[in-house]
């Protein structure tokens, strides 16, 4: 039931940092020039609420678009048009932006997009956002305002849709994903509101439509949060990994690596988790999220099966993989494969094992081809097989380091490349 005043009984934020730095401060004060109504909303507010940092500070306002630009541009800021037909102006206070938008409701939705018209009624621009938790304002003395209920559901980590739920989906079908990372982030995944959880499974053809960048971009946010795993658990029983990544989805495998980063004291590691869950990834999951060059390569790596990640095998295998992968790649192999073993997650032999690039830095192979050249060997094939055969010796004998006995062993090969025997080989 709507509260009569909807700050009463709610915290106030006064003297917050975020509040107090001199570019929000500068915001308010030029938007308020002329009475405009202003007052700082969504994951600001949640966040302070809740005691987490604040990053981003979006503003809304009673001011049109244009005024605000006119009262950004008088107090000396900044101001940018970035979405005026919706009545969002960024306004830029030292390298600071700040996004800014007018009060507004819908006239008419069309998916993503909607036709909006201008309000000054608080209750109105709140029953527009996506959750309750999402719809707080805070003015810039730190009174909190409630138009929703949104405080009770974040004290009760409840994340609920405002309105009815598959009409907030199907105004915009990544709201699914976000329903979900708002659970693993704030809520509890093991209980999500009934409502919300029904709609998101009956509206999950919808995620057909969307592009594979905000996929990524809301499934990587979702990976990092505290309860990643508890949320995928949820999705994977309504059938909702599938559409996303186009496999199942292996969450056990990812429930294994989160219990192995957390005794290994790594914090969350979004593209590791998606190898983990995705399992053995196709090339078609990186058309399908646009993962980048860097990420797909990690998957990839992930997914590698070499002997040389369990412990119970020789370390030079081990270092012979760092020197020829990078320990990079090493690190996100033996992960994912300490993940599909049976060894504890606090085995200390594998802990040891990833470890490994940590105390040793695989040397540069100390011989070029200028060194075989030197040696008479004419340009072209030859000298590229003897420093490959070279790199093949070194590695096998530990990586030495004596340049007499590294010498002995190039001028050994050059004479087996010239011997008239490799010669009729050839």
């Amino acid at each position: 039931m709507m509260r009569s005043d909807d700050s009463a009984g709610l915290p106030n934020l006064a003297g917050t940092e975020w509040l107090q730095r001199p570019q929000t401060r500068a915001v308010f004060d030029a938007l308020r020039a002329d009475g405009a109504g202003v007052r700082a909303v969504g994951g600001a507010v949640r966040n302070a609420l809740l005691g987490t940092p604040v990053k981003d500070i979006d503003i809304a306002t009673t001011a049109p678009p244009e005024e605000v630009v006119q009262l950004a541009k008088r107090a000396g800021l900044h101001a940018i048009p970035t979405g005026f037909e919706h009545g969002t102006v960024t306004v830029v206070v030292d390298k600071h932006p700040f996004e800014v938008t007018t009060l507004r409701r819908d006239i008419e939705t069309f998916g993503r997009h909607a036709r909006v018209t201008f309000t000054t009624d608080w209750r109105e621009d709140a029953m527009r956002r996506d959750f309750t938790m999402n719809a707080l304002y805070c003015d810039l003395d730190g009174v909190v305002h409630d138009p929703l209920g949104g405080y009770p559901d974040l004290i009760a980590k409840r994340v609920r849709f405002i309105g009815d739920a598959h009409e907030r989906i199907r105004e915009d079908y990544l709201r699914i994903l976000r329903f979900f990372r708002f659970l693993a982030q704030y809520g509890d995944p093991t209980a999500p509101d009934p409502d919300g959880l029904a709609a998101a499974r009956a509206e999950k053809s919808g995620l057909a439509q969307l592009s594979g960048e905000r996929i990524r971009n809301e499934l990587l946010l979702l990976l990092s949060a505290p309860r990643a795993l508890c949320a995928l658990a949820t999705m994977q029983e309504a059938g909702l990994i599938e559409p996303l990544l186009g496999t199942p989805g292996n969450v056990q495998l990812a429930k294994r690596l989160e219990s192995i980063e957390a005794a290994l004291g790594r914090a969350p590691d979004p593209i590791l988790r998606l190898a983990a869950l995705a399992d053995a990834p196709t090339p078609l999951l990186k058309d399908r999220l646009r993962l980048s060059l860097v990420e797909a390569g990690r998957l990839a790596d992930a997914a590698r099966r070499d002997a040389s990640f369990d412990p119970r095998t020789d370390e030079a295998a081990a270092k012979a993989f760092i020197y020829r992968h990078g320990p990079d790649a090493f690190v996100d192999g033996a992960l994912i494969d300490w993940a599909r073993s049976d060894d504890p997650s606090d085995d200390r032999v594998r802990a040891e094992r990833i470890a490994l690039p940590q105390r040793w830095t695989p040397p540069k192979l100390p011989v070029r081809g200028a060194d075989v050249l030197a040696l008479d060997v004419p340009a072209g094939p030859k000298v590229g097989r003897i420093v490959s055969e070279f790199e093949i010796w070194w590695i096998a004998a530990g990586y030495p380091d004596d340049p007499k006995r590294l010498h002995e062993r190039l001028e050994q090969l050059v004479r087996d490349e010239k011997s008239p025997r490799r010669a009729t080989d050839d």
